[in-house]
């Protein structure tokens, strides 16, 4: 496999882990259960588009605010990596999100923070540190056109999976978030021992 589609794969499956567009399925329907397909259809849109311009955004100003405040990647790879740790443990005990606005559903809580929540900025961030530009930006254009898919069909995906489906599968995906938190903390630990 050529190394560069090693990376957008390792990259793309990073992103659609910390995202979890499936496990955020009974939310994005909970919220949007008393409105028309063409209406709920539209909310998701708007989800995606907001969470996809924020995390594009910090994606290309995330680095000049951490040299404008002095702080390194390895700092920002154990930071974010305790961060997304708390995250997983949260969603592993809670299984839920509170919901307490009552904005643009569009905006907020589906495009931010369900979608794209201090999680995804931080993988994002450390992601382009590891792999570069291109190869992030495209994983984070095919992520989003997954969610997409998903959002687009999510009344049959959540049929299918079942309350039950759906539980499991926001487990799994936090798990999965507290490995990949624990991999930054190792990296940028390992890195500073070892100056590397």
């Amino acid at each position: 496999m050529p190394i560069e589609l090693e990376h957008f794969l390792k990259a793309l499956v990073a992103l659609f882990i910390i995202t979890d567009a499936p496990g955020n399925l009974p939310f994005f329907l909970g919220l949007t259960k008393d409105l028309s397909l063409k209406d709920r259809r539209k909310i998701f849109a708007t989800a995606i588009s907001t969470g996809f311009i924020l995390i594009l955004g910090f994606l290309l100003v995330g680095m000049l605010i951490l040299d404008l405040f002095g702080v390194t990647l390895n700092d920002f790879k154990i930071a974010g990596g305790i961060l997304l740790l708390i995250i997983a443990i949260e969603i592993m005990l809670r299984g839920k999100i509170n919901i307490e606005h009552k904005e643009d559903m569009g905006v907020v809580p589906l495009g931010c923070p369900l979608l794209v929540g201090p999680g995804a900025i931080t993988t994002a961030l450390v992601l382009l540190q590891v792999y570069g530009y291109p190869v992030v930006v495209c994983a984070i254009i095919a992520c989003f056109s997954l969610i997409w898919l998903i959002l687009h069909f999510a009344d049959n995906i959540y049929n299918f999976l079942g309350k039950n489906g759906s539980l499991i599968l926001t487990k799994i995906a936090a798990i999965l978030i507290a490995a990949i938190a624990v991999q930054f903390i190792r990296q940028a630990v390992m890195a500073l021992f070892f100056n590397t």
